[in-house]
C-alpha cells in the first residue's frame, strides 16, 4: 500500500471541516454578546480609564506607576503562559468548554468589582496593580474557551466574517459602555452620590460598573451555544499528567503540521505588541501627549468606532485573500503610525502654513493604530481555528495563548525599559514616550517572524495523539 496515501486518507480534518456547514444567527449574536461585554474589562478597566487612574500622580507620577503597571502585567503573563494550554486541554476532553468560560468570566468579573477598594493614594498602586493583573490572567483563560467556540458557530465560508464580527461587537461595546462611563462618572450629565470625586469615588465606581456590565453581557453564549460533548473513549489524567500529553501533542503538531507551530510562535510576538497598544496607549494619552481623563475617554469612543469598521473590513477580506495577508498589511499599518506618534511626539510643527500639534498627532494616528488592531487580532484567531484538529480548539487556543503569554514580558519589559533607559536624558515626564519604541519593536519583529509561515490553506492539519 502507498503509505502516503493512507496517511492522507487518515488525515483528520479540522474542527471546523467537520462541524456544521450551516450558521445559526442567534447563536452568532449570542456569542459576539460576549465580546460586547468583554469591552468593560478591555476598553474601560485596562486600556482607557482604571489604568489611567493607577498612573496618575495621585499613585506616585506617570512614569513610575507606568513601570510598576508594566511589571505587574509581565508577571501575569507568566501565570497564562503556564497553565493557559493544560486548562483549554481539559476543557476540551472533558466536554466543559461552556462551564469553565462562564467560571473564569466570573473571576474577571469579581477581580473587577474588587478594584472599587483602590483609593487613590501610592500605597494602594501595588493592590490596583495586581488586582488588573490577576483579572487580566482570568481573562485570558475565558478568551481560550470563547475562542474555540469560533469553530462551533462557524463555517469555512464565514469564520473571517463571524471572527471580525465578534472583534466589531467588542469594539462598540465598549463605545457604549465609554459613553455610559463618561456621562455619569467621569463628566456626570446628573448630579448623584457616583458623580462625587472625593477619594476618586467616581472613577472607584467605574470599576462596579464595568464589573456588572461584564456579568450581564457574558450570559447569552452560556444558554445559547451547546456545551461541548465530552470525548469518548479518553482517560481522565491528572492534572500534572497534562502536561506530558501537551509535551507529546506538541511535538506531533510539529511533525505532522510544522507551521502551525511557526504561526503560534510568529502570532506570539506580534500580539504582545498589540496588545500594549492597548493597554498603554490611554496611559501615553494622558502622560505623554496631556490629555485628561475625558479627554482620553472621547478618543477612546473615537477609536473604537474605527476599530469596529477595521475588524469587520478585516473579517470581510480575510474570507477572500486569506487572514495571513490581512494580518501583514495591518502590521505594517500599525508600524507606520505607531512610528509617526514616536517621531512627532506633543510637539508643535508648522505645516502647509498651518500648525500642527500634538493632540493633532496622536489623534491621527492614534485613530489609524485603531484601524490596524482590530483585523490583526479578528485574523489571527481565523487563522488559528481553521487549523485545529477536531475537537482539539480548545488546547490550541490554549497553546495561543501560552506562547502569547511566554513572550508577554517583551512589550511590557521593553516599554519599561525604554522608559527607564530615556529618563535621564530627557526632562521630566517626557520619558514615557519613548516606551512607544519598545512597541514598535515587538510588531516588527513579529512581522518579521510571521513572513516565512504558509497561510492555512496551505498548511496541514496536525495529527495529535489521543489522551
Amino acid at each position: 500500500m502507498n503509505t502516503a496515501a493512507a496517511a492522507k486518507a487518515t488525515r483528520p480534518s479540522s474542527e471546523l471541516e467537520s462541524g456544521s456547514t450551516v450558521s445559526h444567527k442567534g447563536r452568532i449574536l449570542a456569542w459576539a454578546a460576549w465580546d460586547w461585554g468583554s469591552a468593560a474589562f478591555n476598553a474601560v478597566m485596562t486600556t482607557f480609564v482604571f489604568t489611567v487612574y493607577l498612573t496618575s500622580k495621585e499613585f506616585g507620577g506617570e512614569d513610575q506607576a507606568s513601570a510598576v503597571l508594566g511589571a505587574a502585567l509581565a508577571v501575569g503573563g507568566l501565570a497564562v503562559a503556564l497553565l493557559a494550554p493544560v486548562t483549554g486541554q481539559r476543557s476540551d476532553t472533558g466536554g466543559r468548554r461552556k462551564l469553565w468560560l462562564g467560571v473564569n468570566t466570573a473571576a474577571v468579573a469579581l477581580l473587577t468589582g474588587l478594584c472599587f477598594f483602590v483609593f487613590p493614594r501610592p500605597d494602594f498602586l501595588i493592590l490596583g496593580v495586581t488586582l488588573i493583573a490577576l483579572a487580566n490572567v482570568f481573562f485570558e483563560f475565558a478568551g481560550v474557551n470563547y475562542n474555540a467556540m469560533l469553530a462551533q458557530i462557524s463555517t469555512p465560508r464565514n469564520i473571517g466574517k463571524v471572527s471580525g464580527f465578534g472583534w466589531g461587537m467588542g469594539y462598540l461595546g465598549g463605545i457604549v459602555a465609554l459613553l455610559i462611563v463618561l456621562q455619569l462618572f467621569v463628566q456626570p450629565s446628573v448630579d448623584w452620590f457616583g458623580a462625587s470625586t472625593a477619594d476618586s469615588l467616581n472613577i472607584r465606581l467605574v470599576a462596579v460598573f464595568s464589573a456588572l456590565w461584564f456579568s450581564v453581557f457574558a450570559l447569552p453564549v452560556l444558554f445559547a451555544v451547546p456545551e461541548l460533548p465530552r470525548a469518548e473513549g479518553r482517560a481522565r489524567l491528572g492534572f500534572f499528567a497534562s502536561y506530558g500529553l501537551l509535551v507529546r501533542r506538541i511535538k506531533a503538531i510539529y511533525r505532522t503540521s510544522p507551521h502551525t507551530i511557526y504561526f503560534l510562535l510568529a502570532s506570539a510576538i506580534f500580539r504582545d505588541g498589540l496588545a500594549a497598544v492597548f493597554t498603554f496607549g490611554g496611559v501615553i494619552a494622558a502622560g505623554t501627549f496631556g490629555f485628561a481623563l475625558k479627554d482620553v475617554i472621547f478618543f477612546a469612543i473615537f477609536g473604537n468606532v474605527v476599530a469596529a469598521v477595521g475588524a469587520i473590513l478585516g473579517g470581510f477580506f480575510d474570507d477572500r485573500i486569506g487572514p495571513k495577508a490581512v494580518i501583514i498589511a495591518s502590521l505594517a499599518g500599525l508600524l507606520l503610525a505607531g512610528t509617526a506618534i514616536l517621531v512627532l511626539g506633543d510637539g508643535t510643527y508648522e505645516f502647509l502654513g498651518g500648525s500642527w500639534a500634538g493632540t493633532s498627532t496622536f489623534w491621527t494616528f492614534g485613530l489609524l493604530l485603531c484601524l490596524f488592531v482590530g483585523p490583526a487580532q479578528s485574523s489571527s484567531r481565523a487563522y488559528l481555528a481553521r487549523l485545529a484538529p477536531h475537537g482539539e480548539s480548545g488546547e490550541l487556543f490554549g497553546l495561543y495563548a501560552t506562547t502569547g503569554r511566554a513572550v508577554s514580558f517583551l512589550a511590557p519589559a521593553l516599554f519599561t525599559l525604554c522608559i527607564t533607559v530615556a529618563t535621564p536624558f530627557v526632562a521630566t515626564g517626557e520619558a514615557q514616550r519613548w516606551g512607544i519604541l519598545g512597541i514598535m519593536v515587538v510588531l516588527l519583529a513579529g512581522l518579521l517572524v510571521l513572513l516565512p509561515v504558509k497561510a492555512p490553506d496551505r498548511t496541514l492539519i496536525a495529527v495529535v495523539p489521543a489522551a
